[in-house]
């Protein structure tokens, strides 16, 4: 009986295995982005938009933006959410105040209230009232994808 009964948990652990492996598939799309529901913020560079997302659904935005101009690109692919910052200021730009920083890739780069009028230096700016949504919405470990 020990037996039968040890075959039986083995078979319902490969069910339980094989099944969610097989359900788990690539992400699906955000309808209105360029993202997948696995994202929690989504840029598009090109449109210069963003978006706030939760359980695949957008929650805020879009959003304008200022990405970072030539020479000076905002990465594109997917990141998360490495830390925050509510008064940061910048150590490789003359102390220059970014507020509400949420800051999600490699060399500082990140989300903060700014001017849209010009290209940054490679983060995402936003609007007060966006930057502090963003700010908000997002926690360490969240995914940001950039595209």
């Amino acid at each position: 009986m020990r037996t039968v009964w040890g075959l039986v948990a083995a078979a319902v652990v490969l069910v339980v295995v094989f099944s969610g492996t097989a359900l788990a598939g690539p992400a699906a799309p955000v309808p209105g982005t360029p993202c997948t529901t696995v994202a929690r913020a989504c840029v598009d560079v090109a449109a210069k938009q963003a978006w706030l997302l939760r359980d695949g659904a957008v929650v805020f935005g879009p959003v304008a933006v200022s990405p970072g101009g030539q020479g000076h690109e905002t990465p594109r692919g997917d990141f998360v959410v490495e830390w925050k910052n509510v008064n940061h200021r910048s150590a490789e730009f003359d102390d220059a105040p970014m507020p509400f920083a949420v800051f999600f890739a490699q060399g500082g780069i990140g989300f903060h209230q700014g001017t849209l009028e010009t290209p940054s230096a490679g983060c995402v700016r936003l609007t007060r009232p966006d930057a502090i949504e963003f700010y908000d919405h997002l926690q360490v470990g969240d995914a940001v994808q950039v595209r």
